[in-house]
This record gives structure tokens, sequence and C-alpha cells, in this order.
């Protein structure tokens, strides 16, 4: 094996150049980790995904997914863009599949234009204090709307500051002081109890600004019952505007079922367009 045949698509998005950039190698089995991490630091994408065969019986597929410097348990935009680019190679039909990864078996629902990706469970910290976050973010607390700061995911975990939209802008990223606050980074947002303007920050995973990040939304929506600001009981739905700011433009819709106050399912979905396809070399093992 000395080639691989991969495909550059733009996911969270209904045209091309705009969303989150993915590359996905296909039939990767024979990789290693190291040749794997190799691979994505030369397409140098926020992430590179590898398919695999599945080693559980109710998976589809399996899915390796890094960045250009870590490898991932799970991350949304990969998930939702692979699994719409095995559908349009004919790998598998419309419907229902799920996704073996390092967060678990999680279920997309892949359809002609896009895919919707089901998140694991949902987990939340007990407010945290805010000065370190807004700091990591250039930003002062006076900047800060008040809304408890809490790390929240569905597989990765984000830390989560509310803001006003107009300080979205003001925004400046301190890479040293995000990657020390841990996990997978910081999201920044602003909600008007039905549309999200969000910058992601993901300075754990070594990404200096994602224009689109599915993990990210499906935490944002289990911060936002978890702050009373979506209902704690039955189901809500928002969207989510990210990489304006880029020059990448996103949207990213997102459903949460809660119950008591908890988020017991939370459902990313969006866009996926084609851009480009060829081969790569393997790097020697």
């Amino acid at each position: 094996m000395t080639e691989l045949s991969y495909h550059v698509v733009d996911v969270f998005t209904d045209r091309s150049y705009a969303g989150n950039p993915l590359a996905v190698v296909l039939d990767a089995d024979g990789l290693t980790g190291a040749q794997m991490q190799s691979m994505a630091r030369e397409f140098n994408l926020s992430e590179t995904t590898f398919v695999l065969s599945p080693t559980s019986a109710d998976a589809t597929y399996r899915l390796r997914i890094f960045t250009p410097s870590v490898e991932l348990p799970f991350a949304g935009h990969p998930s939702v863009g692979s699994a719409w680019l095995l559908k349009s190679i004919g790998r598998f039909r419309t419907g229902t599949v799920v996704q073996e990864c390092g967060a678990g078996l999680l279920p997309i629902v892949v359809g002609d234009d896009g895919a919707e990706l089901t998140g694991g469970s949902a987990s939340m910290s007990d407010p945290l204090e805010p000065d370190d976050f807004v700091a990591a973010v250039g930003l002062t607390t006076e900047r800060w709307v008040g809304t408890p700061v809490r790390w929240c995911g569905c597989g990765i975990e984000f830390g989560y500051v509310h803001v006003d939209d107009a300080t979205l802008a003001q925004v400046v990223p301190d890479m040293q002081r995000l990657a020390q606050l841990g996990r997978a980074g910081v999201c920044v947002f602003a909600f008007d109890g039905q549309r999200a303007h969000s910058r992601v920050f993901a300075g754990g995973a070594g990404v200096a600004e994602d224009p689109a990040t599915g993990s990210a939304a499906l935490g944002l929506g289990v911060y936002l019952v978890a702050s009373g600001l979506l209902a704690g009981d039955g189901e809500s739905t928002f969207t989510i505007a990210q990489g304006l700011e880029m020059g990448r433009p996103s949207q990213l819709s997102v459903v949460v079922r809660a119950e008591s106050g908890a988020v017991v399912e939370a459902r990313v979905a969006g866009g996926v367009v084609p851009v480009a396809t060829g081969t790569i070399t393997v790097p020697r093992a």
C-alpha cells in the first residue's frame, strides 16, 4: 500500500469554500497511528479522518480523527462530513448509520445534502470562576454577561463563555492560556433565544480557531439547558452561526431534549459539499 484515496469536503455549509473543510482518507486499515498523524499534519486542516473497518458488529464503519497535532476521540464536523462522503461514494445508502469512534457508537442520519449526528452522553461541570476563561480569549469580566462558565459536552468538553454579540468581534485568543485551561477549548457565544453566534478556540486540540465545531454545538445545547436559557423539559431547537470572522460562514442546527433540567439527547446537523479528491502517498511506518 503506497497510496490511498482521499476526499475533501466542506461541512456545515450549503456551498463550497465555506463551512469547515475536512479531509477523509479511505480504506486506512493498514495505517499506524503515527502514519495517520503525519498525514493529518500534511493536510493541515483542523481535522482529517481515516475510515476503517468496524470492530463492533453494531457499527457501519469506524473512524479515527486527527488534528495536525493530536488524535481526538470524537468531533462533530468530521463525523458529519465523513458519513455524508461515504454515502455519496456509494458505501451505504441514505438513512441511519452507526459510527464507531473513540467516544463509542454514535448514530448518524445521512441525507442527500448533509447529515445529523447524535452526540454521546451529556456532561457538565458545576459553575466555574470566569476569570481565567475570560482572560484566555482576551476579554475582561466586564464583557461577560454573567451566565456561569461551565465545561459541557457530549463526547468532548468545551468551556462556555456567554457575551453579547458585539463583543465577539473583540475576542483575541491567547493560545497558551487556552491550552492551560485543558479539555478541548473554549466557545465564546451570544444567544438571542433561537440563534447563537459563536467562536470556538480549540486550544486543547492545537487549533487556533475553528470555523464550525459540531462537538462544541452539542455542548452548547447542554450548557443552554443547564443555564436556564433553554427549556429544562421537552425538545428545543436553535441554530448557530460560526466562522463569520474567519471568512468561512457556517450554520449548524441543534436539537436538544431535556428531562428535569438535564439534557438526555443532543443532535447537530448541517450540509456537506464536495470540494476535491485525489490520492496521498502513505508515509513510511
